[in-house]
């Protein structure tokens, strides 16, 4: 079935105030050119570094994509339910969802191409399954566009706060920045979704508990999910979207109205 819901200033110097700067294309060779033809120079290797760190300001660390729900239901016990459980929502669940989200945003952005980029900006902040999961894409990709805007301003950003004010999906803002600082879509996507993986791997962590070894096990674990889900995605058309994970899109809804939280989804 087609379109199924988902299961998301510059400073001052001391005593002059006196504007940075803005970031220059990196002239330098790329460090490495990927199987898919993407290469990646030291700038771009630099800002998806900065990006998608958990210390860029955007509260990733306050969210679970419902995640927590399933830890309180028994879904979730320990290192091997959580990969199995991750490995699903980055397939076939929210992870894919933005992984094709993000590859038609990436396209539009390096085309100039506002009408689509509109376009994939509203079905994205439209296409979650429940109330805290919009919330949860959303307000990261909010943060994330002020937080790039300020710092690595670019005319791609620009063009997107132009051509469409609503809420801005986190794929949606990662994707428009690194097209629009000329980053290529392969290494872009992968570090997105290596950095959604480790969020919620951390959140796992955290709510199971589980060891720190025991949650790098996982992460490595989750390294040829996250790049089946990215070759997927790069050649999935927006008409064909859409999740299989439902028991994830269930656990979000459950979160809303679950007694106990740590987390915001």
């Amino acid at each position: 079935m087609s379109r199924k819901r988902r299961a998301s200033g510059w400073g001052a110097s001391a005593g002059k105030s006196a504007q940075l700067s803005p970031p220059t294309p990196d002239p330098s060779p790329p460090l490495a050119s990927l199987a898919g033809g993407g290469e990646i120079t030291p700038s771009a290797l630099y800002r998806l570094l900065a990006w998608l760190s958990p210390a860029f300001p955007v509260g990733a660390f306050s969210y679970s994509s419902g995640i927590e729900w399933a830890v309180e239901a028994g879904d979730i016990r320990d290192a091997a339910t959580l990969k199995a459980w991750l490995a699903v929502m980055l397939a076939e669940g929210g992870g894919y969802c933005d992984a094709v989200l993000f590859a038609h945003t990436h396209r539009a952005a390096t085309s100039s191409d506002d009408t689509a980029l509109r376009a994939v900006a509203e079905l994205a902040a439209a296409f979650s399954p429940s109330k805290e999961r919009h919330l949860e894409t959303t307000a990261q990709g909010n943060a994330f566009v002020a937080a790039a805007r300020a710092a690595w301003g670019c005319d791609a950003i620009e063009r997107l706060q132009a051509c469409w004010d609503g809420a801005v999906a986190y794929p949606v803002a990662v994707a428009v920045a690194s097209a629009g600082h000329g980053i290529a879509i392969e290494p872009a996507l992968a570090a997105y979704l290596q950095a959604l993986a480790a969020n919620w791997v951390s959140a796992g962590v955290r709510l199971i508990p589980l060891g720190q070894t025991q949650g790098l096990h996982v992460l490595a674990a989750l390294e040829p999910v996250v790049a089946a889900t990215a070759a997927r995605a790069m050649k999935t058309t927006l008409d064909d979207i859409g999740s299989a994970a439902l028991r994830a899109d269930l656990a979000s809804a459950r979160h809303e109205t679950q007694y106990t939280r740590l987390f915001r989804s």
